[in-house]
């Protein structure tokens, strides 16, 4: 009997221990939270506007608000932290991410959701072109790549993305056309702009960059590159110099004292605070855009 009654207790410890365990991957399993995080503010944009109201589904962005592009960034040990909470990493891809791969060697599991897949891309000197999203036509095929790839990641909310993604390609194809009837008509087309961040902007509306003020942002231009852009928009018909809010007009300004054009300021829309209230963030940068080009190619 005592032999009896120790076997029902261990079959009863057993049983209990089990329920245990599959309560846990359970909970788990369908606990329906899934965390994103974004590699910069135009991801940002995108995912929120893809994940608006979608119940148990957070998105973050990985670097800080005025992080700007990220051409030479280097990972933090924060940003790692902030990685290994993320069940997808959205990228803007075509080598904005020089860090990816260090990235993915060290979050085998992490799946990574590649905006830019399979757009044609822009080179100069050999080198791929990254900032897609300038062209709207362009950032519409990332808002379908990041739909697509996040519905196979998370089929549990596949619906709910497919119907915001919708909602905002409206949006988005809204804007393209009443950009290109504001912009394809204006009288001048040539233009000098800060950094290379607008070549797919330029291919978009048809305008011409005839020269840049500073190849690598951040770095004052060279007495020789400085010179070269002096005469470049000494032959412009209308002499006007494009800005970026996220860097300093210096070397503007001083090629605007010699050569009398003037300054206007393109956003490449790369920083801002990363809440749900920028929802429409692009929208309005474009926009804003629109309105200084239509002012500045009369």
């Amino acid at each position: 009997m005592r032999v009896r009654n120790i076997v029902l207790l261990l079959l009863a410890v057993g049983t209990i221990l089990l329920a245990g365990c599959g309560a846990q991957t359970a909970t788990k399993e369908h606990s329906g939270n899934f965390h994103i995080v974004t590699s910069f503010y135009p991801m940002y944009i995108d995912a929120i506007n893809i994940t608006r109201g979608v119940d148990g589904v957070t998105v973050t962005n990985m670097t800080k608000p005025q992080t700007g592009c990220l051409h030479d960034y280097q990972l933090t040990t924060e940003d790692m932290k902030t990685l290994e909470k993320a069940d997808a990493f959205i990228v803007n891809g075509a080598g904005m991410e020089s860090f990816l791969d260090k990235v993915i060697k060290a979050q085998k599991g992490l799946v990574v959701i590649d905006a830019s897949r399979g757009i044609p891309l822009l080179e100069e000197k050999g080198e791929q072109n990254p900032h897609v999203w300038l062209s709207i036509s362009k950032d519409i095929e990332q808002v379908k790549n990041i739909a697509a790839q996040l519905k196979e990641a998370d089929p549990e909310h596949a619906d709910a993305y497919e119907a915001n993604a919708a909602a905002y390609l409206e949006k988005l194809t809204a804007l393209k056309d009443e950009m290109h009837a504001a912009l394809d008509g204006v009288p001048h087309k040539d233009i000098v702009t800060f950094h290379e961040a607008f070549p797919y902007f330029a291919e978009e509306f048809g305008l011409h960059i005839v020269g840049v003020i500073e190849r690598e942002p951040g770095s004052e231009p060279t007495p020789e590159e400085l010179e070269a852009t002096i005469d470049q928009v000494n032959q412009l018909p209308v002499k006007v110099l494009f800005t970026e809010p996220q860097y300093s007009p210096s070397a503007a300004e001083t090629i605007a004292r010699e050569t009398g054009a003037k300054i206007y300021e393109l956003d490449p829309v790369v920083t801002g605070e990363a809440t749900p209230e920028v929802a429409d963030a692009y929208l309005a940068a474009m926009r804003k855009n629109m309105e200084v080009l239509k002012q500045a190619l009369q």
